[in-house]
């Protein structure tokens, strides 16, 4: 988080299912985040720019406009990329590689554990020189094993 903001960081949730919503919003509050739900791509739209989120959990298949459509919107606009994670029913391999491709940061199938969406959740806040400080510690635990 930028040193000049205080709190809970918040999370735009985007599903047209209510369940699925009402699940990851709950969850995500409960370990800390503050959630915000849109029920459609074109809202979610409207509150990325409002909201600036610092992250988003995006679902693929919904009315009015799909998670590609925001996902290509996204990078059609040229601004700053919010980590986004697509959470999804849809798990064929093209679908995984197109929303990557479009600029999702990770993907998870539905149906997941809280576990699962925590932990993906926290890993689009690590940063590049996270994951290298992390490799080079499980390098090192690694050789101390041997």
């Amino acid at each position: 988080m930028p040193p000049f903001e205080t709190g809970p960081r918040r999370i735009l949730v985007v599903d047209d299912d209510r369940a699925i919503v009402e699940l990851v919003c709950t969850r995500l509050t409960l370990a800390g985040y503050n959630a915000f739900a849109c029920r459609d791509g074109s809202e979610a739209l409207e509150r990325l720019a409002g909201l600036k989120p610092a992250a988003m959990v995006l679902d693929l298949s919904m009315p009015v406009l799909d998670g590609f459509g925001v996902l290509e919107r996204m990078g059609k606009a040229g601004a700053a990329r919010t980590p986004t994670l697509v959470l999804s029913a849809r798990h064929a391999t093209a679908d995984v590689q197109r929303a990557i491709g479009l600029g999702a940061r990770d993907y998870l199938a539905k149906p997941f554990s809280e576990g699962q969406l925590l932990m993906r959740v926290a890993r689009l806040f690590r940063t590049r020189a996270d994951s290298a400080t992390l490799d080079e510690t499980i390098v090192a635990i690694e050789h101390l094993l041997d």
